[in-house]
């Protein structure tokens, strides 16, 4: 009786345990994260300045942190998963394993000089003073060029460090280049590419690993539908064929027949980085009456 008592706890326990999802307390990174978990069907009670967070229709718990703390707190089993600038895992994470690309919150990661500066290549740093908040990044970047130069590691605004002679030259988060524009800066270096990211901690349980695949699955069929868009169109049963090879589909495209003989309705998805050249090729093959639709999910 005691035996049946204890695994109906178990079972209670399970049934009550949340996934801990650590993300961005504030800026660009954080509202999309939030409307990423919201495309998911995730409904977050967010009350303003709260440290954690929970959803009311999935077990998951949000919690609210720097982004630059948030690989320690992975690390130590504090929380089970996190969004994340792949960016900071680069620099302060390297052991943390990424479950999944998110595709949104791209930027670089990039050195950059005074525009007045004639650059050459990245030997043109040997010996330099370069200001930075990613020194790990920049050491790392160097020693395999086989460049070495003093690093001067700031918290704050580095991109004022060459106007006020701290610095020759920066590396820091380029997303539109309008900083380094200001501060008469110039890009002449790419060291890293990077995207928000689906981190996981080494630390998670097994429970909580099925919670996540859950989670997964969600996010997958997000990102592919906004990769993605439908496309519906008229075509002459006489030129079908011809239509029907430019059409990639999920499986293949589907085709009814229209009220008005000898014309068939094409139903398809196409990515939407062909999608404008796979529409002048069927506008060319004889297409009529193309209807674009967005996608909110897609199982596939």
């Amino acid at each position: 009786m005691r035996d049946s008592r204890l695994r109906g706890n178990d079972r209670k326990k399970i049934l009550l345990m949340k996934i801990r999802i650590a993300i961005q307390k504030s800026g660009r990174l954080n509202e999309e994260s939030l409307l990423i978990l919201k495309n998911c069907g995730i409904s977050i009670d967010n009350g303003k300045d709260q440290l954690k967070a929970s959803s009311r229709n999935f077990p998951l718990e949000v919690f609210y942190l720097r982004n630059g703390d948030i690989p320690q707190y992975l690390r130590d089993g504090v929380v089970d998963i996190a969004i994340i600038g792949e960016n900071v895992l680069v620099e302060k994470g390297e052991d943390i394993s990424i479950a999944e690309k998110l595709g949104f919150s791209k930027c670089k990661v990039s050195l950059a000089v005074p525009k007045s500066i004639k650059y050459n290549s990245v030997k043109d740093f040997e010996g330099k003073r370069i200001a930075t908040s990613y020194p790990n990044t920049v050491r790392n970047y160097l020693k395999e060029k086989g460049v070495s130069a003093d690093l001067h590691v700031i918290s704050g605004s580095v991109e004022i460090a060459p106007n006020i002679g701290l610095a020759d030259a920066i590396c820091d988060i380029v997303s539109s280049g309008s900083t380094l524009f200001k501060n008469n800066l110039k890009e002449v270096e790419v060291m890293l590419k990077s995207e928000a990211v689906l981190a996981v901690s080494p630390k998670i349980s097994e429970e909580r690993k099925e919670i996540l695949q859950k989670l997964q699955f969600r996010i997958q069929s997000v990102l592919q539908a906004r990769k993605s868009k439908y496309v519906l169109l008229n075509a002459p049963n006489n030129k079908l064929n011809d239509i029907l090879v430019l059409l990639p589909g999920m499986r293949s495209p589907t085709v009814l027949p229209l009220a008005e003989e000898g014309w068939s309705s094409v139903h398809t998805v196409i990515n939407k980085d062909k999608f404008w050249e796979v529409i002048d090729e069927l506008k060319q093959a004889g297409a009529e009456g193309i209807l674009v639709c967005p996608i909110e999910k897609m199982v596939l």
